[in-house]
Formats: C-alpha cells, structure tokens, sequence
C-alpha cells in the first residue's frame, strides 16, 4: 500500500480518505449498543470505527435484536395466555399484559445481546 504526503508549511501531511460509508438503518437496539460500547467497551468501540465496521455491526445488532424481542413476546404471550380472544373481551387488560411481555423481553434481550 502506497501512501502519499501533502506538504503543509513544515508538515507532510499523508493523504487519508475514508471509504464511503454504508448506509444502513440503525434503531433502537443499534443506537443502544453504540452507546454501551462508547462508554463501556471503547477499544471495541474504536476498533470497530476504525475499521469501518461499527455501522454494519450496529445495524446487525439491531436486527437481530428485534427479532428475539419479537419472538421471546410471541412465546410469553402464548405461555401466558394472552390471546386474540383476550383481546377482544378485555382490551384494556391485554394492553397491560402485552406491554409487561415485551418489557421483560427487551430487559432479557439488552442484558444478553446489547450489554455483553
């Protein structure tokens, strides 16, 4: 790998470009985790910016993550009964339950996959 200089008064200043980044969509669980490694892990964190990899691992965190939470809800709704049935009958109820579900789902999900 050649690299090449630019003189700036009494500096050589070597001409660095990045590559152009990858757009891909980050959400809650990508955000999450990039603040985690900021403050927790920052060699992780600078490894993987350096290496212009952060934006696809934040990106795949946050896939995955979504579909454990969305899977680990649909099996505690079944375990617990709440049911279209329950829906229909009690909305209210249901409401409460299904927020309780996905709550301990995203705590389970943070602790194993966004905080390790």
């Amino acid at each position: 790998m050649e690299i090449t200089y630019t003189r700036q008064g009494d500096y050589l200043i070597p001409d660095l470009t990045l590559g152009e980044p990858e757009m891909r969509p980050i959400g809650k669980y990508g955000m999450l985790r990039k603040t985690y490694l900021k403050n927790h892990r920052k060699g992780t964190y600078a490894g993987l910016l350096l290496s212009e990899k952060l934006d696809s691992h934040l990106s795949e965190i946050d896939q995955t993550a979504r579909e454990q939470v969305e899977a680990v809800t649909a099996r505690m709704a079944r375990e617990q009964g709440v049911t279209e049935a329950l829906k229909a009958r009690d909305p209210m109820k249901w409401t409460g339950l299904m927020n309780m579900i996905k709550l301990q789902a995203e705590e389970a999900i943070l602790r194993d996959l966004i905080n390790s």
